[in-house]
């Protein structure tokens, strides 16, 4: 069952990179899809616009966790998971970091929308400030980014989300 398993992966993933319609294309264009992982961890889109303004979309959850003393002395840490949602517009500057490799540095405006068990529903606005490694001839990025978060409702707060993640891109 395990090697039947195996070759089907193997044929659907040479359909995908060998097939015209889901031909892959430079970072710079087209969309992309990946994961990120850390706070948010998720389903990452982004949907370039221009050579360098691109919208960034996140669907995924994050864990707030604290620590607790309970009655019987003891000090517990526990976390509470929340579904998660943001969105950014980026720019991309090519010329800031001086390498052979494609490196920009990108930043950014957006919201946050977060709701989930025994946390109030959130929204807040965010600034981001990232690297991309884009290597060339290949279809896939590398990114890191920090994202500063003003909430404004249901009471204002502030926060920071930073996540690492990659991306596949297609025509």
């Amino acid at each position: 069952m395990k090697l039947k398993m195996r070759y089907f992966a193997l044929i659907v993933v040479s359909v995908l990179f060998l097939s015209p319609q889901y031909k892959a294309i430079a970072q710079t264009t087209g969309v992309g899809a990946g994961v990120i992982v850390g706070a948010p961890t998720g389903i990452n889109l982004k949907f370039w616009t221009s050579s360098i303004n691109a919208f960034d979309v996140v669907l995924g959850w994050a864990n707030n966790g604290e620590w607790t003393r309970f009655n019987d002395g003891y000090v517990y840490y526990y976390t509470q998971s929340y579904f998660h949602v943001h969105a950014d517009y980026l720019w991309h500057d090519f010329n800031v970091i001086r390498t052979t490799q494609r490196l920009p540095l990108y930043y950014g405006v957006g919201f946050q929308f977060d709701s989930g068990n025994m946390l109030a529903t959130d929204f807040g606005v965010r600034g981001v400030v990232g690297l991309d490694w884009m290597p060339y001839s290949t279809p896939l990025d590398v990114f890191l980014e920090v994202a500063p978060v003003l909430y404004v409702v249901p009471s204002a707060g502030l926060g920071v989300d930073a996540g690492i993640g990659a991306r596949f891109f297609f025509h």
